[in-house]
Formats: structure tokens, sequence, C-alpha cells
């Protein structure tokens, strides 16, 4: 069986902005294993220049990756693929068929990114559970979009499941209830099936959308890593004047 190598670019945050709309910040992982190069989500615009730094460090081109895999079609997960043009994009027929056919909507769906996509001959469409490529395998989760899917490779160390935005993060996952979901009882059973596959074998690293990946030990998940995350910001009046805000640690609610 292909294993492959966890290569995290990006680390999703739990977090929504309180005067600017969705923060977006979600998690970019990279696959290495059978030849392959395997994108899983591909970021928003505003992390563009860090997905190529991240990809440069690890000495790869963006035409090296083989294949992107989208959990589902907002912005935030799904806008970058263009900038693989070798690679094949895997994406849910489900998902594609609503997210091309709701046209321009206030929702954060990149509805010409939608539009491409479903007319690019780089499309792969997903239409049944079960494996896709060689060592990664997709389940439907409806809720959060219509056609959101988790992703579960056969990792080095063991599993790894990639839960995109049908559950973000561990707050989700230990409440089985969903933030900003079309259908809140669907996401309610999706995040049960997540938990369930979770579950299946004790080594699974689950990566959610928009958190730190987490293990599961004990009674709940813990988190595998150490959050990274910040803001700094010009309020003096100079560019050399700034103020760093920490957003590592629990603050007031």
């Amino acid at each position: 069986m292909t294993r492959y190598r966890f290569l995290p670019l990006v680390q999703g945050f739990p977090g929504k902005s309180t005067e600017h709309g969705g923060l977006g910040w979600s998690s970019v992982t990279l696959l290495d294993g059978g030849g392959r190069l395997v994108l899983v989500d591909s970021g928003g615009f505003g992390m563009r220049s860090l997905l190529e730094s991240r990809l440069d460090a690890h000495g790869i081109a963006p035409a090296d990756v083989t294949d992107v895999l989208l959990s589902h079609a907002h912005y935030d997960h799904a806008a970058n693929y263009p900038l693989f043009p070798r690679a094949a994009v895997w994406i849910s027929a489900v998902e594609l068929d609503w997210a091309t056919s709701v046209g321009a909507t206030f929702m954060p769906l990149p509805e010409l990114y939608a539009a491409d996509l479903a007319t690019s001959q780089r499309t792969r469409r997903i239409t049944a559970d079960g494996e896709f490529l060689p060592g990664i395998e997709a389940f439907a989760v409806p809720g959060h979009t219509p056609g959101s899917l988790v992703f579960r490779a056969a990792g080095e160390h063991g599993p790894i499941l990639f839960s995109g935005d049908a559950a973000k993060n561990r707050a989700e996952l230990l409440s089985t209830e969903a933030d900003m979901s079309l259908d809140p009882a669907a996401s309610g059973a999706s995040i049960r099936r997540i938990r369930a596959l979770w579950r299946e074998s004790p080594s699974t690293l689950l990566v959610p959308g928009h958190d730190v990946p987490l293990r599961w030990s004990g009674e709940q998940p813990h988190y595998d890593g150490e959050r990274r995350a910040g803001i700094r910001a010009w309020f003096g009046t100079g560019l050399s004047d700034t103020t760093f805000f920490d957003l590592t640690t629990e603050g007031t609610r």
C-alpha cells in the first residue's frame, strides 16, 4: 500500500473575525508518497506568498504537485488550485453541481472558480465513498456544504484524516455541533461519522479545517503540535512601529 509522508504547510486557526467577515485561515497539507505530491485543500488568496515559501522550503515547485484535493468549494479551501498547473483537482460531484448552480451569492463561494472547475479538463469528480487514489479515501460528510468530503490517507505512522470544514475545530468535534452550516442536523450526523472514522485506529491523526492537528487519547482529543498565530498591525507613525497581537493563548470571551 502507498503510504504518505505528512508535510503540514499552513496551520488552520479556529477563529472568526468580529468586524471584517470570515477569517478564512484554513489548514493546507502536502502528502508525499508513491510518486505523488498531493495537496489537501489549497487555501485562500491571502496565503499565496506563504504557500510559495513553504513549498520552496521543501524544494517543491508548484508544477511538481500531482493532485489537489478539495474538501469543499469555499474560497479559503479551494481558491488556489490554479497555482498548480499539472495537478488533477479532485472534488465531490455533488459539491461541484451545487457550487455551479447557486451562482453569485453572499456565501464564501468563489463562483467563477467553481464555473472553471466545472469545465476544466483537470477536474476529477468524486461520486462515491472509497479509495480514489492509491492509499487515499474520500467520505461524504454533508452539512457545512452539500458535498463536503473528508479524506483519509495512509500515512507513514498511521492514518491521517482530513475533516475539512465538516468539523472545523476541536470544539465542533467535541460538541458535535457546527457553526456556519447550511444544514445543522446533517452536520451533526457528519461529525459523528468523522469521530467514528477517527476512532477506528488509535494512531489516527486528524487535521481539522481550522485548527491544530489532533489525536484521540484517553477520553478526548488532544492537540498534536503547538499553535502558531498572530497579527502585526501598523498603529504607529512609521512602518517599523508595529503592535503584535499573539493569538495562541486563550483570552477574555
